[in-house]
């Protein structure tokens, strides 16, 4: 049985072991331990055995691994006529006597019969080395002609309605047992191994695994998690597909090189050129890839989605917007490529109950609106319902049934509206454009939209909730800062009240005309920072290094005009700490002027600055009318309770956020009608150490 050998039959057995070998371990992978299911992963492994043996027959041309190959092509077969014969009979058990002639029934006994027969005939030349070649020939052709006959009977056997899911396997089967039928035809013909069609024989059955898996994944009662990936069909197809349209453009090429004379090869030239650029329109088509996914989706699959795919794609889509896209396209990019539209918008309702365009992808800005409450607004709502404009206009539904939006004539090319509902209430609607190829809109379809419609309207409600919360929350500053300055300006009014009670007595002295020039200067100061920072609506200082010292002097030099008149003892050195400079002016002067307010023209009040090498301390201390353990616990630090009678009760309250705010510590100890101690613990600016002032 020697032939003369080629490098393809090398290639073509190599890629038939490795390719059966890979799908072998899947099946096993998927494998529930049933016997329909062992029957496909033994003819799987025959079949990637018979292809190693033949493989190392065309490296090694040793006759006695032909006849190994052969050994194991007998296990295939013998393999997929017991997986047949089982298909067979479970096809007899599932549809019952009354509807099926009983010659199948005991034709399943016989078929199981035959194939140990058949088998064994085949297997007949394996341990005879020299058996002749066209008894061989025969034997194989019997075998392949066999399971033809097998096929035929197991696919007439099935239903109309179940025969899409084994379709492939029967074309692939059936496929192989033809090409088995023409090889051995030609051996017994010629008496010899035609070498091309033996060594195509590898590729032929590589071809053949897609087909037997895609049956495999369409049929789970054979007992396999098999999934075909939607995306490998779709890619695998457009590939099969460019390469045949290249094979078809390169000979019809050659043919018009050859017989195209002095022109051929400028004709050859040109014709593959333009060939090619209408390769390269047709592949970049967004029309072509729809159609095509459509096509697969109708003929490949019972289902038209991924849904496993389309959940992650919806999940990915609405946790962060990409391609530069933001929420509102995202979303829109999102429905169109449910149902291959080329975009839409999306309108959203706002904090007046009005429905605008906030969002639009491949689709013209439209001013159109609708009001919450309108009879279009209410029918989305209360039906919710996926509206499909084109089978409206072609009078499939009543025009009394559904309302049509009075503003759908004003947006072109509108196809379908998807209503984004969410805890009940409408929170927009997509307009989604007329898609690029013809799509079926059945209840699958309007069933994902609608899914990812209801996502949609969640993160859309959560988003303008935290807009307005966020909203919230800058009001909530802004009139806690103007809370504080508010009181700030209380302090500054009592300032200048106390200055002017002063004037009537003072008016003719120069000392205190140059005091109530300086105190107008500083008040106007403050007054402009103040009214800066409320407008800048955030601190208008960056924090920096304060040295305590002189703040100090000039907070206590400031209310020098009080009785009893506030004490400062300057220390050895000074510390610095970072902080805001007039915010912490302005804390440290409300802890002296409380300490002022609380103490009579005969008592004391004192101001203190020390630290050491980590932090720095204020003491101030007053000997006024002190506060209960239950007030500094319950009352002192709430905002809005005071005992004064034109207090605000918000000073203490800033005091102690902007302490901790910078890292320190505010400690307060008290004794009524005895005073008050309050302590000012602050971490130093860096690299900062005691600075000797004397």
């Amino acid at each position: 049985m020697a032939f003369i050998l080629s490098k393809v039959s090398v290639w073509s057995y190599a890629f038939a072991a490795l390719l059966h070998g890979l799908f072998t371990v899947y099946l096993l992978a998927a494998w529930h331990r049933r016997i329909r299911g062992g029957f496909l992963i033994l003819a799987s492994l025959a079949t990637a055995l018979w292809a190693a043996s033949n493989w190392s027959f065309a490296v090694s041309e040793r006759s006695w691994l032909f006849h190994l190959a052969n050994a194991f092509d007998a296990l295939r077969l013998g393999a997929w006529y017991g997986f047949l014969v089982l298909l067979l009979m479970h096809q007899e058990t599932q549809d019952g006597s009354a509807e099926l002639p009983s010659w199948p029934r005991s034709l399943s006994t016989l078929v199981a019969g035959i194939s140990v027969l058949a088998v064994g005939c085949f297997a007949l030349e394996i341990p005879v080395y020299d058996t002749p070649l066209r008894t061989w020939a025969a034997a194989s052709l019997l075998t392949s002609v066999f399971g033809l006959v097998l096929l035929e009977q197991f696919y007439r056997s099935v239903s109309d309605l179940s025969r899409w899911g084994v379709k492939p396997l029967t074309i692939g089967l059936a496929g192989l047992f033809a090409f088995d039928v023409y090889l051995f035809s030609d051996t017994l013909l010629f008496s010899r191994i035609n070498p091309a069609i033996w060594s195509v024989r590898g590729f032929a059955h590589t071809l053949a695994i897609p087909l037997v898996a895609l049956s495999a994944s369409r049929n789970p009662e054979w007992t396999f998690r098999v999934f075909v990936s939607r995306d490998v069909v779709f890619h695998s197809t457009a590939i099969a597909g460019s390469s045949l349209y290249l094979l078809l453009l390169s000979g019809a090429g050659y043919y018009m090189r050859f017989f195209g004379g002095e022109w051929g090869q400028a004709l050859q030239l040109a014709f593959l050129f333009g060939g090619a650029l209408l390769l390269g329109v047709v592949i970049l088509s967004g029309a072509y890839r729809a159609r095509l996914k459509v096509w697969l989706s109708k003929h490949f699959f019972a289902y038209r989605y991924d849904y496993r795919r389309e959940w992650l794609n919806t999940t990915q889509a609405l946790s962060g917007a990409s391609d530069g896209l933001g929420m509102g396209e995202s979303v829109v990019k999102l429905l169109a490529d449910l149902v291959e539209s080329p975009g839409g918008g999306v309108w959203l309702k706002d904090a007046h109950g009005c429905y605008s365009q906030q969002a639009r992808l491949n689709m013209p800005h439209s001013g159109v609106q609708d009001r919450e409450g309108s009879d279009f607004i209410r029918f989305l709502l209360e039906r919710e319902w996926v509206m499909n404009l084109e089978e409206m206009r072609a009078g499939h539904f009543n025009r009394d049934e559904v309302l049509w939006p009075e503003w759908v004539s004003q947006v072109d090319d509108v196809w379908l509206i998807v209503p984004l509902i969410s805890s009940g209430g409408l929170v927009g609607f997509v307009v989604l454009l007329s898609p690029r190829t013809p799509v079926d809109v059945n209840w699958e379809v309007l069933d994902l939209l609608k899914m990812a419609g209801r996502q949609a309207a969640s993160y859309f409600a959560q988003m303008q909730a935290a807009e307005a919360l966020l909203e919230a929350r800058k009001f909530d500053a802004f009139n806690r800062m103007s809370a504080f300055v508010v009181h700030d300006l209380k302090n500054l009014v009592a300032q200048m009240s106390l200055m002017l009670r002063n004037a009537e007595r003072h008016k003719d002295n120069p000392e205190f005309q140059a005091d109530m020039l300086e105190t107008v200067r500083h008040v106007e100061a403050r007054m402009r920072g103040l009214m800066a920072q409320l407008m800048e609506k955030t601190s208008i200082n960056q924090p920096r290094p304060v040295h305590l010292r002189p703040l100090l002097e000039r907070l206590v030099h400031a209310r020098r005009q009080y009785v009893p008149r506030p004490r400062f003892e300057p220390p050895v050195g000074d510390w610095a700490v970072l902080a805001h400079p007039e915010r912490l002016e302005r804390i440290l002067g409300h802890i002296v002027q409380n300490a002022l307010d609380a103490t009579l023209e005969h008592g004391t009040v004192s101001v203190h600055l020390s630290g050491d090498v980590n932090q720095a301390c204020i003491t101030v201390l007053d000997t006024g009318c002190g506060m209960s353990p239950a007030f500094i616990r319950d009352q002192l630090f709430k905002p809005f309770q005071t005992t004064k009678a034109s207090g605000m009760g918000i000073g203490a309250y800033e005091v102690q956020q902007y302490i901790r705010e910078l890292g320190g510590e505010l400690h307060v100890d008290s004794e009524v009608s005895a005073g008050t101690r309050f302590q000012v613990l602050l971490p130093l600016a860096p690299d900062n150490s005691p600075r000797d002032t004397a």
